[in-house]
């Protein structure tokens, strides 16, 4: 049976009169955790940030080898075939980042999108993921599929975000922390019900949380079949359907593969939404070699 939306739930943009559309898409913008927290800077919507796409990257943003994660590649690259807040509603549907360099000396990424096609309903795209002070250093390729969920009124301005306050250490809490997944058992991690600060403008949980719950029980189902140290070098992400209450559940396996590497697949599942599945993960890790 599924839960009824509680009056805590966010709303949905797309029911915003006009008139309020932007005020509301700042509200919304500047609460959400991924961008506030993860610090991506987006030229074509964020104010007082350089033109471009970047991302500086912090020791919370890494595994234990000092290697670059995928989540965060994901969030600073997320791949919406073309269509950004300021035109359409956008939803990413395919998400895929294929990893060269784990980046363990890079200090801050460029994104260099390329979008293939941009129609009226869906989108798809391409970009690589750079060393912003060695552009030619390319760190992931990317590559997307996105859907446009509606137009948007006219009169968009940039946003101010609030500015990213943390400082980089050894000690910043993990990802998953942050965004309130907990453990369950071996590779069963849960998000909570769905609040402002998970979730995207249209009321759904956002591809951040979405992809650090996914790649934290990715890893630990990976880790559990060996005794090297893993760097993930391909995550893929099918988002099949709007995360629209919670908690969310991973479900998944890890399979060993020849050469060190693993693999996994997960589901993530909202409970609140009859077990619905509301994304689906694949992922390849490999030895890492001193």
């Amino acid at each position: 049976m599924t839960s009824e939306p509680s009056a805590s739930q966010p709303s949905d943009i797309r029911e915003t009169a006009p008139d309020q559309y932007w005020k509301a898409f700042e509200e919304k913008w500047t609460s959400l955790l991924t961008y506030r927290y993860l610090g991506r800077e987006w030229g074509s919507l964020d104010n007082n940030v350089a033109e471009g796409h970047f991302m500086t990257l912090r020791h919370d943003m890494r595994n234990a080898t000092g290697g670059i994660m995928a989540a965060p590649l994901c969030v600073a690259s997320p791949e919406c075939g073309g269509f950004n807040d300021n035109v359409v509603v956008p939803n990413p549907l395919i998400a895929s980042m294929q990893i060269l360099d784990p980046a363990r000396d890079v200090k801050k990424l460029m994104i260099l999108p390329d979008n293939l096609h941009t129609g009226r309903r869906l989108g798809f795209s391409r970009a690589l993921v750079v060393d912003a002070s060695n552009p030619e250093r390319v760190i992931a390729i990317s590559t997307g599929v996105g859907l446009s969920l509606g137009d948007v009124p006219e009169g968009y301005q940039k946003i101010d975000n609030p500015p990213i306050d943390i400082v980089d250490s050894p000690d910043l809490p993990p990802l998953h922390q942050v965004f309130g997944a907990e453990r369950i058992s071996h590779g069963v991690w849960q998000l909570p019900l769905l609040t402002a600060e998970l979730a995207s403008p249209d009321a759904a949980l956002h591809i951040g949380p979405q992809h650090i719950a996914l790649e934290t029980a990715s890893t630990e189902l990976a880790q559990g079949l060996t005794s090297n140290q893993l760097q993930i070098t391909d995550w893929y992400v099918m988002f099949v359907n709007r995360g629209k209450v919670g908690p969310f559940v991973t479900q998944g396996e890890a399979f060993s593969g020849s050469d060190g590497r693993i693999g996994t697949r997960l589901n993530l599942v909202d409970l609140g939404d009859n077990h619905r599945v509301v994304s689906t993960s694949a992922a390849t890790f490999s030895a890492v070699h001193s």
